[in-house]
């Protein structure tokens, strides 16, 4: 193991991630089945986001949200499925302290912009269902832009700042971090350095960074499912409801995850579960997107059946 010297400390230069487990026969099954689901998840959201480009019935500021939460799962996977997969197919399982705090900083701005970009798509469905009459001077094109910014900027500002105070810590043994990717919990109980301070600082930044998307996102439901309840057909209800299934099925899997994840105690026997929850919400959620927006919304099926005609006429013609 790699070390150098500071302040007459012996401080790490590289972390162990030991990964999802040690049996040796399990690590082929386990690059294959990540490797399927990385393969999945890119091509489905890739699909989406050529859909909603190519496709003129599409270009509406849902779907435009949509684009952009698809392009946020294809980095939110990247940031931690490739390291994964090199070391199932190597067994190399060591990472840089840099590199560390590099996986942590990227996971965390597009973990935190996802919440902000859920919060905005229920905004743009309680408009669409409660408002919609001032649907369209609302939710215009600089108001679109402005918002899904607004996600990026907020998400890279707060993940600036917690991955500033963690990289601030010392790290000097031991090096095995029980997790298949750097995420704060496990960092901090490798840390030499008192760690109450910023055990304080992120307890207060969650606030921003995931208690208020929450709870927005939680009032804007609340005020739609209210809507469609007094809507007097059941036809008009079913309608209504269609237009924000997919996002509610998402909202519910994302944040129904992460909660568990985070209110689990940290104990050793739960270790395991721990991880298995935090596989479902880093690896699985974003796999989920793409099926749920194409099993469920029929737009989105219409679509791709255009896009599978014109591929079809386009190979005709050229035979």
């Amino acid at each position: 193991m790699e070390r150098g010297e500071w302040d007459n400390q012996t401080l790490l230069i590289e972390f162990l991630l030991l990964g999802l487990g040690d049996a040796h026969e399990l690590q082929t099954p386990l690059f294959v089945l990540c490797l399927t689901i990385y393969t999945v998840t890119m091509v489905g959201n890739m699909l989406i986001i050529v859909l909603v480009i190519t496709d003129p019935h599409l270009h509406t500021p849902m779907y435009f949200f949509l684009v952009n939460l698809s392009g946020l799962e294809t980095c939110y996977s990247s940031s931690i499925l490739p390291r994964l997969l090199v070391s199932f197919l190597t067994g190399d399982r060591t990472i840089s302290v840099q590199g560390c705090m590099a996986q942590f900083f990227f996971f965390g701005t597009f973990a935190t912009s996802e919440c902000y970009l859920l919060a905005t798509m229920s905004y743009d469905r309680y408009l669409a269902i409660c408002k919609p009459l001032h649907y369209s001077g609302f939710m215009n094109r600089k108001v679109c832009l402005q918002l899904v910014t607004g996600s990026w900027v907020v998400g890279l500002i707060i993940s600036s700042g917690i991955t500033s105070f963690i990289s601030r810590q010392r790290f000097c043994g031991p090096n095995a971090i029980d997790h298949f990717f750097c995420e704060e919990g496990p960092l901090l109980e490798l840390s030499c350095s008192d760690t109450g301070m910023i055990r304080i600082l992120i307890i207060i930044l969650s606030f921003p960074d995931v208690v208020f998307p929450f709870l927005f996102t939680l009032a804007s439901y609340v005020c739609i499912i209210a809507a469609i309840l007094r809507i007097p057909s059941s036809i008009g209800r079913h309608k209504a409801f269609s237009t924000c299934s997919s996002h509610l099925t998402m909202v519910i899997v994302f944040y129904g995850t992460l909660i568990i994840v985070y209110m689990l105690p940290r104990t050793v026997p739960l270790r395991q579960l721990n991880k298995l929850f935090s596989f479902f919400y880093t690896v699985l959620t974003p796999l989920i997107n793409p099926l749920i927006y194409s099993l469920r919304n029929r737009e989105v099926k219409e679509a791709l059946e255009r896009l599978l005609r014109r591929a079809i006429a386009c190979t005709d013609s050229s035979n």
